[in-house]
């Protein structure tokens, strides 16, 4: 059984910055995909962004490109997200997944095996 706990959200203003993380643990979550999905008030959940097993291969949805960045540090079974330049089109609720297989923003779906509870990121103007 994989366990994801996210924190690091919080309250800033546009332009500032956050860092979540996610603490995931069970036997195999240094071999899992991991990422990040929000969901915003009103509106459906969408990806933001991925990182494989061991951090070799990231994608990003094109909006948060250069402003976000997605590491993981396997010796901790952890995950991160970096997020720089925060706008208001960012407050969302971001959960952190994971799941076997890596793929692309493009290619991803809601069906990831494992979701944290989320947190709560909002950016006021």
């Amino acid at each position: 059984q994989v366990q994801l706990v996210e924190s690091g959200g919080g309250s800033v203003q546009t332009g500032e910055s956050l860092r979540l993380s996610c603490a995931a643990s069970g036997s195999t979550v240094n071999s899992l995909a991991m990422g990040w999905v929000r969901q915003a008030p009103g509106k459906e959940r969408e990806f933001v962004a991925v990182i494989n097993w061991n951090g070799g291969m990231t994608d990003y949805k094109n909006s948060v490109k250069g402003r976000f960045t997605i590491t993981r540090d396997n010796a901790k079974t952890t995950m991160y997200l970096q997020m720089n330049n925060l706008k208001p089109e960012d407050t969302a609720l971001y959960y952190c997944v994971a799941d076997r297989h890596y793929v692309s923003i493009q290619m991803a779906t809601m069906k990831y095996a494992y979701w944290g509870q989320g947190i709560q990121v909002t950016v006021s103007s």
